[in-house]
């Protein structure tokens, strides 16, 4: 039986798209392991210290202080993890209510939740996906009053105590405008930064502008520690109250169990941390092979009319985990025949995910107007991005 034709412009992005990853099928985004991994792992599995103590976790926490310039580092189970534990350490407080992203993966709202926080959902940009710090501040201008240094919501009375930007798919946001905001309105800015390892706004790492920053390490990102995440600071307090948190609370002491708060068995196994040690050594030509992929799919499809691949802000050097197509307004309307053709084809596409606001969990939770995310949810489509499609 004969396969269905494909629509013209969809044909035109499959072709585009074949010209960069070559014949045959094709996930999203597979990881790398191309370095000391299995040299690692075995030292870890012949110390018998696989659990979450271990040299691997210090020296991975130690390697990723470095590579971004942050003072500290606290490796962490994952991601989500490592937001959760920043939200308490910046002092959200159940019923408080922190800015997230409509447009961001579940997981930021979900932290917000572990929290017993309310998610308050803000309007993205489309020139870097993430949070608009121009809409905002207009947004919070008419919702919210000033109390003392507290900004709480005239319509539901809470205290509006934080804001969340997530960097995404690697593009920095417009930190500076954010961080102006939440100066002005008295909010503590905790940057989402699980996709954007090696990112940079403006020479500066991702994750270490706002009071913390926080990190993951999943299968599907630039590097992998199998699950695993990390909180980043610049504040020596705040990293060893992140570190007593995350193990527990437990009180040092040779044999005795104490916890002197309630705590959480959050701390990365030395097992995925030998994995990301390895890992953290390739990054470098990881991130040329992500932006030699992007050079690729930049040239691939100049040509078409009616889509272009996303290009890293300007003053930003973006790390390009996931590739990313918008297509004009005017195409919204073939996004899934081009998921269908693709993903037919075996080449792996998916759409970004759908907007925070519409889980069932956070149907009632408060947002403003979301005109420019509601059109990127149907715009944007994500091409197979795994690095070692442009290694050498």
């Amino acid at each position: 039986m004969n396969a269905a034709p494909v629509p013209g412009f969809a044909a035109q992005i499959l072709d585009a798209i074949r010209a960069v990853v070559g014949a045959g099928s094709v996930v999203l985004h597979e990881p790398y392991f191309g370095g000391n991994e299995w040299t690692y792992l075995k030292e870890c599995v012949d110390s018998t210290f696989v659990s979450s103590v271990g040299r691997f976790v210090e020296r991975f926490e130690a390697q990723l202080a470095e590579f971004t310039g942050a003072k500290h580092a606290v490796a962490v189970v994952n991601g989500t993890a490592a937001l959760h534990v920043a939200l308490r350490l910046a002092g959200v407080e159940a019923n408080d209510e922190v800015l997230v992203p409509a447009l961001s993966f579940i997981a930021t709202a979900n932290a917000v939740a572990y929290c017993h926080a309310v998610p308050h959902f803000v309007e993205s940009e489309e020139r870097t996906l993430g949070v608009d710090p121009h809409a905002l501040r207009e947004y919070l201008a008419s919702i919210s009053e000033p109390r003392g240094k507290l900004c709480v919501n005239r319509h539901t009375g809470r205290i509006i105590r934080a804001l969340v930007p997530m960097h995404v798919f690697g593009h920095p946001v417009d930190v500076e405008g954010l961080a102006r905001v939440s100066r002005d309105f008295h909010l503590l800015m905790i940057e989402d930064a699980a996709e954007s390892i090696g990112s940079l706004y403006h020479g500066v790492h991702t994750g270490t502008l706002g009071l913390m920053g926080t990190l993951s390490f999943n299968g599907n990102k630039t590097i992998t520690t199998g699950g695993g995440g990390a909180i980043l600071t610049n504040d020596a307090e705040v990293a060893r109250r992140a570190k007593h948190l995350t193990t527990t609370a437990k009180v040092p002491h040779r044999w005795e169990y104490r916890h002197d708060e309630l705590g959480y068995n959050y701390r990365m196994p030395n097992l995925n941390a030998a994995l990301g040690c390895a890992q953290l050594e390739q990054l470098p030509q990881l991130l040329e092979a992500q932006r030699r992929l992007y050079e690729r799919y930049a040239q691939s499809f100049a040509h078409i009319r009616g889509a272009r691949i996303l290009a890293e802000p300007a003053g930003c050097r973006s790390n390009y985990w996931l590739q990313a197509l918008l297509l004009d307004e005017s195409r919204a309307g073939e996004r899934d025949a081009i998921l269908g053709a693709t993903n037919d084809a075996a080449v792996m596409t998916r759409p970004v995910w759908s907007l925070n606001h519409r889980a069932s969990a956070f149907r009632g939770s408060p947002r403003m107007p979301l005109t420019v995310a509601e059109s990127l949810e149907l715009r944007l489509v994500n091409l197979p991005s795994s690095a070692q499609l442009a290694l050498p």
